[in-house]
């Protein structure tokens, strides 16, 4: 299970969370600073699914629909305060870390984390079609436990 904030309610967590609403332009709804509380309101960092993010919100009692757990999440990311990293084209983490980094994918544990970006050296990439331009290398290094 991705750890959230343990004490969303808290006011520095409720402060910090609607700050950060206001400050990319998003009207802090009590749905969500509820979720941005869990998110961020300890100052750290997280990658998400939209399901670990509706299981935690239940257990602090708060009545938020998983729909509106992705469209959250989905306006967070419109709005520069999340990134979503693709995994297999099929599952999506919110990472709450917006600046170029690679990740590592923790296959036996289907967890998400930071990989250190001083060890990555990209040297060359494929020139783009006519026309095209490239806006984004996202790296994702797959990873199992040793046998």
């Amino acid at each position: 299970m991705i750890q959230l904030n343990p004490h969303p309610d808290h006011p520095d967590a409720i402060e910090r969370s609607s700050d950060w609403l206001s400050k990319a332009g998003l009207r802090p709804t009590r749905q969500r600073v509820s979720l941005a509380a869990l998110l961020i309101g300890d100052g750290q960092n997280r990658h998400v699914t939209a399901e670990t993010l509706f299981a935690a919100s239940c257990a602090t009692g708060e009545k938020v629909s998983l729909a509106t757990v992705y469209n959250t999440l989905r306006a967070f990311c419109q709005a520069g305060l999340m990134q979503e990293v693709m995994v297999d084209g099929t599952k999506s983490y919110f990472d709450t870390r917006v600046d170029d980094h690679p990740h590592f994918f923790w296959e036996d544990e289907h967890r998400l984390s930071d990989a250190p970006s001083g060890e990555l050296e990209i040297t060359k990439l494929p020139s783009p079609p006519d026309g095209a331009e490239i806006s984004k290398v996202d790296v994702v290094i797959r990873l199992r436990r040793a046998s």
